[in-house]
């Protein structure tokens, strides 16, 4: 078959079953289901169509093109993507799961892109990661020809839109994929897109009759609380909730660079170990802290909005923003860094009056006229967002286009379920109407208030063991220079807690083992249950020095913009 021919007739990829689906999830994810859409989205691809997947973080979005490539040989799915960091810490993570998969950007020397674009000639990866930039070299489109594409996928495609709230003019380089690559179906994947940004995605793509698969943007397991409030009330409420969430992984948001350390030190002064973040840091240093907050050595990150960006962390356990978010946009993507495992998890935002001037000063500093009036309608959705008396996950699910039918989320504040630490409003008397409409409510059982759900309270062995298995992950982690959560996710440490497998063949009943994993890790596991059960358990060690990371990780901490 020509390399520039499109894929195999869909009768032929019809050919692979839903066995074969189950046991690729299961073999390289350690997964024995799909989420919501998922397997939609992986046989639109395997049948070569054009796609639009709209999908909230956490929502599993790269594994839809994942899984295609894993199942397509001698074939090779080319992938989009903004940042280096988010390039490199997937191919890191394919790399572990036993899929040739590999990135071409400027963190390459000249002899490994000239290398690298040898091999994918000859169809040596199953994915190819290049940046919107790399793409819209005049070079590049005459080798990518002889590359044997099965799809392109674009991700973070509501960058090709001007009314997405991060344009890139990169992306619109994108436009030119359909004329240059007439017979590949191109599959475009966001977390966060109003109706008119989805529908300029598809325009500027020109994708041909696209299937569109938008999920719900109700993230059920999180909490929204929003307060108004001032220097002093905001540093006592983030002391508050960190040390409600003591010993979890949290992410502090600061609006300025000179804030991240202020903030840093006030939470030190108050017994809270912290790392900063920002783009003024020594290169080194940020790339340490990321590491050290990644592989749990310090479970508090203060940093600018830039951190998080290529970051797969499950276990976040809360997102506090100390400012007012550029957008709702913006605030769905930063909050939605939380409880990405499905896990409850919070997310606080802690503003002051004086943001609303700041974001001004901002909008001040454009010059397009258009961008302009963007710019301001976005500032009073997220106005409206913090001001309104309406439930937070309606606002949110409203502002991008879907109608939450639920009356109360009994998950955000506006509709009663705030955290133990969050003080309680005084309460006032509601007008004859709204009691009127209480009591009807209440004479319902259907709509009776449910709180948040939390994590249940694990015994003192329980406790134990988690310490012990964190322990050798981080070691483990440190060792091998990558993240802990490569190792694995917190929710496959949960699993190991509960299932305490005795055998490397149990351990297939993890959540998040696949094979290669099993086989990389698992004898090592077993053995270290079995020193648990022999009557081991953490010991305090001085602090040592982190190994210095992997090249993956020479972008993730400034959100590199790749070339």
């Amino acid at each position: 078959m020509p390399i520039d021919s499109p894929l195999p007739p869909p009768h032929t990829l019809a050919m692979i079953s839903q066995a074969d689906l189950l046991s690729a999830l299961r073999g390289f994810w350690g997964y024995d289901t799909f989420l919501h859409l998922q397997e939609k989205i992986v046989r639109s691809l395997l049948d070569g169509h054009d796609t639009c997947a709209i999908m909230p973080t956490g929502g599993g979005k790269s594994l839809c093109y994942q899984l295609p490539a894993a199942l397509l040989p001698d074939r090779t799915v080319v992938v989009i993507s903004p940042l280096i960091a988010l390039m490199q810490d997937q191919v890191a993570q394919l790399d572990q799961m036993g899929i040739p998969a590999s990135f071409l950007n400027s963190s390459l020397k000249g002899p490994q892109q000239t290398e690298l674009i040898k091999r994918a000639c000859k169809g040596a990866f199953r994915l190819l990661y290049l940046s919107p930039e790399r793409l819209a070299r005049a070079d590049t489109v005459g080798w990518l020809r002889k590359v044997p594409i099965a799809l392109f996928a674009v991700d973070e495609a509501h960058c090709i839109s001007q009314w997405g709230h991060e344009f890139r003019p990169d992306y619109l380089q994108l436009s030119r994929l359909r004329t240059q690559f007439p017979g590949k179906p191109i599959a475009a994947f966001t977390a966060s897109a109003t109706q008119h940004v989805r529908h300029d995605i598809i325009a500027q793509l020109q994708l041909r009759d696209p299937d569109k698969y938008i999920a719900s943007f109700h993230r059920r397991n999180l909490r929204h609380t929003v307060a108004q409030c001032t220097g002093e009330t905001q540093h006592d409420l983030l002391v508050k909730a960190l040390r409600a969430h003591s010993g979890e992984s949290v992410i502090v948001y600061s609006p300025t660079i000179r804030r991240v350390g202020e903030i840093v030190s006030f939470l030190e002064q108050n017994g809270i170990p912290a790392l900063p973040y920002h783009g003024k840091m020594e290169p080194r240093a940020r790339r340490t802290n990321q590491e050290r907050w990644t592989s749990d050595e310090v479970r508090v990150l203060v940093g600018t909005i830039a951190f998080g960006l290529g970051i797969n962390k499950a276990g976040v356990r809360a997102v506090i923003h100390l400012s007012l978010p550029k957008s709702i946009e913006h605030y769905y993507q930063e909050a939605g860094r939380a409880g990405r495992d499905g896990q409850p998890a919070d997310c606080v935002l802690l503003w002051q009056k004086r943001d609303e001037g700041l974001l001004a000063h901002f909008i001040g500093q454009i010059t397009d006229a258009e961008e302009i009036e963007r710019a301001w309608q976005r500032y009073n959705a997220i106005k409206r967002f913090v001001e309104s008396k309406v439930c937070r996950h309606r606002q949110i699910c409203g502002y991008f286009g879907e109608n939450l039918k639920a009356t109360s989320c009994h998950a955000c504040d506006v509709c009663g379920a705030t955290p133990d630490w969050f003080p309680k409003p005084a309460p006032a008397k509601p007008p004859a109407r709204e009691v009127a409409a209480a009591k009807k409510a209440l004479a319902s059982p259907s709509s009776r208030q449910r709180p948040h759900p939390q994590m249940p309270a694990a015994s003192q062995p329980e406790r134990d063991l988690r310490e012990f298995l964190r322990e050798w992950r981080q070691t483990v982690a440190r060792e091998q220079r990558v993240p802990a959560y490569f190792v694995m996710h917190d929710s496959s440490l949960d699993d190991l807690c509960r299932l305490r497998p005795r055998s490397v063949s149990e351990l297939l009943q993890v959540h998040g083992f696949g094979e290669r994993k099993i086989k990389t890790y698992g004898q090592q596991i077993v053995e270290a249950l079995n020193r648990f059960r022999a009557g081991a358990r953490v010991v305090e060690k001085p602090k040592v020095k982190p190994s210095p990371p992997r090249r993956w990780f020479a972008a993730a901490a400034a959100g590199s913009r790749g070339t």
